[in-house]
């Protein structure tokens, strides 16, 4: 069961690090222009950023959740897993924030996505703090 969850957190980890990369209004060719005619990213660019720099810590609690067979190490683990399952969610809703269009790909289809796998994310690590609480594997 722990390398269950640990597969799910690694697997998540990159989804939550590549799917903000692909679901951005600069990969889909839309920038703000400003009034002397430069063009800036949007808000959405830069919460796909955050996201993969939450995706390395996540991807690297998940790795360390597989090789790890003490209690404690586990109930930490899991405690960040929920912490950055949090800011997952954070980050696309009121951190940076996506467009405030609907009809922008960032608003319908990254936001939705990065809230599902960040409350994936935060109820496998849950799962794995209370099966850590209950089990008894720990190395003599």
């Amino acid at each position: 069961m722990r390398i269950a969850i640990a597969a799910l957190i690694v697997v998540l980890a990159i989804g939550i690090g590549v799917l903000p990369q692909f679901t951005d209004c600069q990969s889909q060719g839309r920038q703000l222009t400003l009034e002397n005619g430069r063009q800036i990213p949007m808000k959405c660019h830069w919460t796909g950023q955050a996201e993969l720099a939450l995706a390395v810590p996540l991807l690297a609690v998940g790795a360390m959740m597989t090789g790890t067979r003490r209690r404690e190490t586990n109930r930490i683990l899991a405690a960040m897993g929920v912490i950055l399952g949090v800011f997952v969610m954070l980050l696309p809703t009121s951190l940076i924030g996506v467009c405030g269009s609907a009809e922008m790909i960032c608003n319908s289809t990254m936001k939705p996505a990065l809230l599902f796998m960040g409350a994936l994310v935060i109820a496998a690590s849950l799962v794995g703090l209370v099966r850590s609480e209950r089990a008894n594997y720990d190395l003599p």
